[in-house]
């Protein structure tokens, strides 16, 4: 790997731990100021909006300038998002500054990868990426959780004067320090090399930039392995989303774990997917990317399964390191971590092959922009359906065998589309010189 590669880990890295730190500081943030309990899940909802309402322009954007340039401004927005709750602004809207930054770091961070890196590069690359992410997510949330506790928040406002800048909440002090990280994470962005990629003058006109949205998410989804591989990215997120929620319901009706047990699931959920991504660097070239398709399939038909476990199946604990843990506790994560691991193992080489025909067909912040508008959709979408099963009054287990069957069908319906793809003898090159006439040669509408 080129030495930049590194440098963009480290600031992913960060620009991520910071993230998922900053959302336990927000909620702590309205807890102190007593906003009522129906705006904590709005956080999420102000933070993925700006994704979807700004993709046609946030691709231009990340074309605009140099990769790192554009990943240093934009984690300069979300630390001006952070000051502007510690200003006194509500936290949503200071949110929802933070989500325009990451909407906007986004494109950068994946497009460099294809600019930086050759073709076959990619997979491991990814891989690295998907890794270091799940990793930042997990410290993420360990260091928003360590630094709301009122006696590190209170050693931070007054052993190194933050009453004196009018700070006064424990929440205050923890994105104090969420602040520092994402400066640190915009100076390693200006360490970043320059990978010399150019790209026409775009034109910021919203009209035309919108059409020309519209060209790039239609030309993505004619093309036979955009569309493939854009499905099933779009899939994952939707469902990883659901599954978030899902996963504590589950272990609350099944297993009778409390919101902080249950949020160890999701942890071991993360990390299944770091391995998955981890053995899908290793073992899947991008030349043989669709081969891991079926795996969705598994990951539905496994999620399904689980519905039906409850703790009366494993009754009895061991004892691990002193403590008694319950067998059915342990099951459940067994059952997690291969949830994760396929996850992670299939959904690596289609974000690899996604990178790839976006660079040929377009550009690399167009493309990863559309994926990105794409992705959020279906997140937003899919938690919309999640909420109206609840609203509907169906018990935990057919809200997750519903689930899981939706995913494996959905997976069986993509493996599908594309064997009628290949049926149809299209010429579906994926790496090397015979597909650089591919990309189109088309500037912006003006």
């Amino acid at each position: 790997m080129k030495r930049g590669f590194y440098n963009i880990l480290c600031a992913q890295f960060l620009s991520s731990l910071a993230d998922n730190a900053l959302l336990i500081a927000a909620i702590a943030l309205l807890a102190n100021l007593q906003a009522p309990e129906w705006m904590t899940p709005l956080l999420k909802l102000f933070f993925v909006v700006s994704y979807v309402l700004l993709a046609a322009w946030v691709g231009i954007f990340a074309d605009l300038m140099q990769k790192g340039h554009v990943m240093f401004i934009t984690n300069a927005v979300k630390a001006a998002g952070c000051l502007m709750m510690l200003l006194g602004s509500h936290p949503l809207l200071a949110y929802a500054v933070v989500g325009i930054g990451a909407a906007a770091y986004s494109p950068a961070k994946y497009g460099i990868l294809t600019e930086l890196l050759p073709p076959e590069k990619l997979v491991i690359a990814n891989g690295w990426m998907e890794g270091l992410t799940v990793v930042s997510i997990i410290l993420g949330v360990v260091l928003g959780g360590v630094l709301v506790h009122p006696d590190v928040a209170q050693f931070l406002l007054h052993s190194i004067g933050l009453t004196a800048l009018g700070l006064e909440y424990d929440a205050e002090a923890a994105i104090a320090v969420v602040v520092l990280v994402y400066v640190l994470a915009a100076i390693v962005n200006l360490t970043i090399p320059d990978t010399g990629a150019r790209y026409p003058r775009p034109n910021f006109e919203p009209l035309a930039s919108i059409i020309n949205f519209i060209d790039s998410c239609r030309l993505l989804w004619h093309d036979k392995l955009g569309q493939i591989s854009l499905s099933v990215t779009t899939l994952f997120w939707g469902a990883g989303a659901v599954l978030q929620f899902l996963v504590l319901k589950w272990a609350d009706a099944a297993l009778g774990m409390n919101l902080s047990q249950g949020a160890i699931l999701q942890a071991v959920v993360s990390v299944g997917i770091a391995l998955g991504a981890a053995g899908a660097a290793v073992w899947v070239p991008l030349k043989k990317s669709l081969v891991v398709l079926p795996m969705g399939i598994a990951m539905g038909l496994v999620v399904g399964a689980a519905s039906w476990f409850d703790q009366s199946m494993l009754p009895g604990s061991v004892s691990i390191l002193g403590f008694e843990v319950r067998l059915a506790v342990l099951a459940a994560c067994a059952i997690m971590v291969v949830v994760g691991i396929l996850a992670g193992f299939f959904v690596v080489p289609m974000n690899a092959l996604l990178q790839h025909r976006g660079h040929v067909l377009m550009s690399a912040g167009r493309s990863i922009a559309v994926q990105n508008f794409n992705e959020n959709l279906s997140i937003l979408t899919m938690l919309g359906i999640y909420a109206l099963l609840i609203k509907s009054d169906l018990s935990v287990r057919t809200t997750m065998l519903v689930f899981g069957l939706f995913v494996a069908a959905s997976m069986l319906a993509v493996i599908l589309k594309h064997r009628r793809n290949q049926s149809q003898g299209d010429s579906l090159h994926l790496i090397g010189e015979d597909v650089r006439h591919e990309r189109l040669d088309r500037k912006p509408r003006s």
